[in-house]
């Protein structure tokens, strides 16, 4: 009698001017309420969910074991940074990537480049980037899905390797140190917040000609108005994050960001690396390439060769097995469990608890924006048997406390649906995918799902 009452009010809310083609009507609304029962178990369901979070709920009680921690071959590594309240794990991963090879190279221990140098450049660099991607777009109209795009996205934290190849090439590295974190580092938001409107704000400006001003003169006026622009940049930057030094002492000798990288790595960073995606949208063996998807104005946009997954994973193991640490990003959030640090397809049945069916596979999950690379962490360790991989690990930039030991540890099966980039040596790389890179790159927009920020 109850549930027929409420159908019934429910009903009745809905008016006449209500019934248009392709709305809820009375008699679909019927319908429609069928799809909740009231039964026992959904009241059951319902009164756990008023007080409980749904994650909690969906914990699955048979895979509650943790997962067994042993590797059988695992990268050399020491100490876990922490990227805090920032979206800099593109930053933290790239130079953990780096700190590896040096540990590595010179024993230096549990040693940190300073992310904070790296990412002054990389705000400085993005500010440029956009303010002159408006001077080579103010012809378009405002409206322009191009235009719209950057004044969308003018600036933000996050990136991705080619931008750390871009800026350490450029400006160099500096111990942790000679540049240390500060407040605003670790808690970006705020000041993301103002410097985009400052770049929206000069981006308007720049999109005008002022009366006076000829067309001879316009290209010359334009990048004054830039370099205007960029100071104030500096500005905000210099007083939230400090003045990047020319130089320092370490362990007794003085360097430049320059020599510094040159005698601790001094290799080629942008020509010493290939870029994997596992897109099962787009065709693999092809070489992709996003628009703006970069740094630096003068640097280069992401570019990836598409491959199927196992193609990345004899990849992956040939350098670990070599004790070279890798940047990856996946969807990391999915099927997380945060206390353990363990990813695993069978750690929540949301589907038991919502009752209905939640299935899509990689290539819909990325069609439908449900999925996509959101985080960039170190691939540092695979278990193997018999040459089968079983899991695989992490070293995350959350900090010692977070997950196993601050790492995270993912099965195979959650590798193959979560797993979108790889970064590798191209000593690692066979032939065949090297052969790929001599392609036509295939032109991707700004907007294109895979330019997600990590």
């Amino acid at each position: 009698m109850k549930k027929i009452l409420t159908l019934a009010l429910a009903c009745v809310c809905i008016s006449a001017a209500a019934q248009t083609p392709g709305s809820i009507t009375n008699e679909m609304l019927a319908e429609i309420s069928k799809g909740y029962e009231g039964s026992a178990y959904d009241k059951a369901v319902r009164n756990a969910i008023n007080t409980t979070s749904i994650t909690v709920l969906t914990a699955n009680a048979e895979n509650s074991a943790m997962i067994d921690t042993n590797f059988s071959d695992r990268v050399k590594t020491i100490g876990i940074t922490d990227q805090k309240s920032s979206g800099r794990c593109w930053l933290f991963t790239g130079l953990n990537v780096l700190r590896a090879a040096a540990i590595d190279k010179w024993d230096l221990g549990n040693f940190q480049f300073s992310q904070n140098y790296n990412f002054f450049w990389d705000q400085l660099e993005k500010a440029n980037l956009f303010l002159q991607a408006v001077i080579d777009t103010r012809e378009l109209e405002f409206e322009d899905r191009q235009v719209d795009w950057l004044f969308s996205n003018p600036i933000s934290d996050g990136g991705t390797f080619t931008g750390v190849a871009n800026l350490v090439t450029k400006y160099g590295l500096v111990p942790a140190s000679a540049m240390p974190e500060s407040y605003v580092a670790n808690n970006t938001s705020a000041m993301a917040t103002h410097l985009k409107t400052l770049l929206r704000k000069w981006g308007l400006a720049l999109r005008e000609t002022p009366q006076g001003v000829s067309k001879r003169q316009l290209p010359q006026y334009l990048q004054d108005q830039k370099v205007q622009a960029l100071k104030e940049v500096y500005h905000v930057l210099a007083i939230c994050l400090g003045v990047p030094p020319t130089e320092f002492e370490w362990k007794g000798k003085t360097y430049t960001p320059q020599s510094f990288y040159q005698e601790l790595l001094g290799y080629d960073l942008e020509g010493n690396y290939v870029m994997l995606m596992n897109d099962p949208v787009r065709e693999y063996g092809k070489v992709y390439e996003i628009e703006y998807d970069r740094h630096t104005y003068d640097g280069q946009n992401w570019l990836y060769v598409n491959l199927p997954i196992e193609r990345i994973k004899e990849m992956a193991i040939a350098s670990i097995k070599a004790n070279v640490a890798m940047y990856f990003s996946c969807d990391v959030a999915k099927f997380l469990n945060r206390t353990t640090g363990v990813a695993d397809l069978n750690n929540f049945d949301y589907e038991s608890l919502l009752g209905v069916d939640l299935s899509m596979d990689k290539r819909q999950r990325v069609m439908t924006h449900a999925s996509g690379s959101s985080h960039a962490m170190t691939l540092i360790a695979v278990d193997l048997k018999e040459g089968v991989p079983q899991k695989w690990m992490v070293e995350n930039s959350w900090g010692a406390a977070s997950g196993y030991k601050g790492n995270i540890i993912m099965t195979d099966e959650w590798f193959n649906e979560y797993m979108f980039r790889l970064v590798v040596e191209k000593r690692f790389v066979p032939e065949d995918v090297l052969k790929m890179l001599e392609q036509e790159p295939i032109k991707l927009p700004s907007w294109d799902p895979m330019f997600l920020d990590e």
